[in-house]
């Protein structure tokens, strides 16, 4: 599922218009967003958590050379679904 097919989605279920239902998934994301950025971590209980984590430089290979090179430190997003969505995924 993309972004147009949730907007869809969210649109029939709600029984709103798919306007009103993009601004409202754009609206989510960028808040989602702009926390993350600000090195917050979001949970929904029942759902998940999103967080950002430090990744630490390691070494690679470069595939088609095979040089070894150095992945710089970065920081990455992470998802950690809850335990009710763990279950309804897993059919419980």
């Amino acid at each position: 599922m993309n972004k147009t097919d949730f907007i869809n989605k969210l649109a029939e279920q709600e029984g709103i218009e798919k306007k009103a239902a993009e601004k409202y998934t754009t609206a989510v994301l960028a808040a989602l967003e702009s926390a993350l950025t600000a090195g917050e971590k979001v949970q929904f209980v029942g759902f998940g958590s999103f967080e950002v984590r430090d990744r630490a430089e390691k070494k690679v290979r470069n595939i088609k050379t095979g040089e070894a090179l150095i992945a710089p430190a970065t920081k990455v997003p992470v998802f950690k679904p809850g335990k009710a969505l763990k279950e309804a995924v897993a059919g419980k």
